[in-house]
């Protein structure tokens, strides 16, 4: 009798077990994942080549040059760009007006995430025949008044080769429209980015000219706002609008220095191609042959 009960605890136990096991290798079949779609490596490459025009704050042009016994500024100081383009663009060198260009990379899965590099040839000047307001030390004497700022009195101040912005971007694409075949697009981009500034210094005060040149002369920083419309899929035209504030130190002058920051507002027309680095790139494919992209 002990023996029955116990072989009948046994069979329980063991069909209990049994039952156990199966159910959880069911649930086990369950849970098994689904394999994940595949995801491709993606990129794509663009540049442009544009103009643009600006407009300064007003600022302090700090001067000093010991050996003369001068230390002064130039205050408040309204600076001028020299387009270059509105008197044409294709009867003289494509590089005298006011340029920009740039040359970036997406590199996401969705193609709204890069980076950039981003040149603007930009021209700071003191028109000539202006009325500045000069306080410090001249000829080692204290002074506080008014010059008028001309060459006829050998005096001239341009960053007219250029103030030249440099700058390497984070870049962010917003989609906001594109044809069924993406033949035709719209986009918003913004950047952010930082880098030196690399000015083409040319000077002359109370007629003393430096040597012309080319220098490291600071950094700036900018945040960028553009609309880009693009056609058959690679081509596209952008019109951006820009914000920079840069600091300028250690302009050559003759026997001295120069240094001035300001902020510049800028408004920029380019026209560029972007074309893909790898096979699978949903924004150059048809909407039927690829998933919808943002």
């Amino acid at each position: 009798m002990a023996f029955k009960n116990l072989l009948l605890s046994i069979s329980i136990a063991f069909t209990l077990l049994l039952s156990t096991t199966v159910s959880f290798a069911q649930e086990q079949k369950d849970i098994t994942p689904k394999p994940q779609k595949q995801k491709h490596r993606t990129g794509s490459i663009y540049g442009s080549w544009g103009y643009n025009e600006e407009s300064y704050t007003h600022s302090d042009i700090h001067i000093t040059q010991n050996a003369l016994g001068n230390n002064y500024e130039f205050v408040q100081v309204d600076g001028h760009d020299h387009q270059g383009w509105n008197t044409g663009v294709l009867n003289k060198a494509l590089t005298i007006p006011q340029y920009n260009y740039r040359i970036g990379y997406y590199f996401n899965e969705n193609q709204d995430l890069g980076i950039e590099g981003n040149f603007d040839h930009t021209k700071y000047i003191i028109v000539d025949g202006t009325s500045l307001h000069m306080k410090g030390t001249f000829n080692h004497r204290s002074v506080d008044s008014t010059v008028v700022f001309s060459q006829a009195n050998g005096d001239y101040y341009y960053l007219n080769n250029g103030a030249n912005f440099l700058l390497f971007n984070i870049v962010k694409r917003l989609g906001l429209y594109h044809s069924h075949d993406n033949n035709f697009r719209v986009d918003l981009t913004g950047k952010v980015g930082i880098g030196p500034v690399i000015p083409h210094v040319q000077n002359s005060l109370f007629g003393n000219p430096n040597d012309p040149h080319f220098q490291f002369g600071g950094w700036n920083t900018g945040v960028e706002l553009a609309l880009r419309v693009s056609f058959l899929r690679y081509a596209f035209l952008e019109f951006s609008q820009k914000l920079d504030y840069a600091r300028y130190s250690d302009l050559k002058l003759y026997e001295g220095t120069a240094k001035q920051n300001f902020g510049t507002y800028e408004t920029i027309l380019s026209i560029g191609a972007i074309i893909p680095t790898t096979k699978h790139n949903r924004m150059f494919q048809n909407a039927k042959d690829a998933p919808e992209i943002k």
